[in-house]
């Protein structure tokens, strides 16, 4: 004679067999897939970043050498964007570059100098970087969009 189960504890176990349906469990290789996924997926923010700066123009490297951390009056530069477009102004306005100095073709008009300040705001460079160019002589890349710029540090 069978011996029947109390109603709640058929159901219980009914539940457990249900669930193990329901929620497989997920394999080493599942997770390796799910991780990889998330991983790729952070490249549309980079692009989205570039999206906001608008349109690629170019990219050019300039060494920040002592020249450029004074304006043509000899005023010494606080800022670096100041710096940076004393840079561009040295290389097309009068004559002085440096031997790792890389031309570019937007920053060699007078008027797109002129927005550089702008164009760093909208853009991005870390506040060690800023640092970097204020305080020192450091070899710069400068990635040119539409509306702003990226500048990073290659090396000092």
């Amino acid at each position: 004679m069978k011996i029947k189960e109390p109603v709640g504890d058929r159901w219980k176990r009914a539940g457990v067999r249900a669930g193990a349906f329901c929620l497989p469990r997920i394999g080493p290789a599942t997770l390796f897939v799910a991780l990889i996924a998330a991983i790729l997926s952070a490249g549309p923010v980079h692009r989205a970043q570039a999206q906001i700066l608008g349109q690629y123009i170019e990219t050019y490297t300039a060494r920040l050498s002592s020249a450029d951390h004074y304006n043509s009056n000899g005023v010494r530069l606080h800022s670096a964007a100041a710096i940076i477009r004393q840079d561009r102004a040295n290389y097309y306005v009068y004559g002085i570059r440096d031997s790792e100095d890389e031309p570019d073709s937007f920053f060699s008009v007078k008027s797109n100098r002129a927005r550089m300040e702008q164009m760093l705001e909208n853009g991005r460079a870390t506040p060690d970087a800023l640092d970097r160019i204020v305080n020192g002589t450091p070899l710069i890349r400068v990635d040119i969009y539409s509306t702003g710029i990226n500048v990073t540090v290659v090396s000092d």
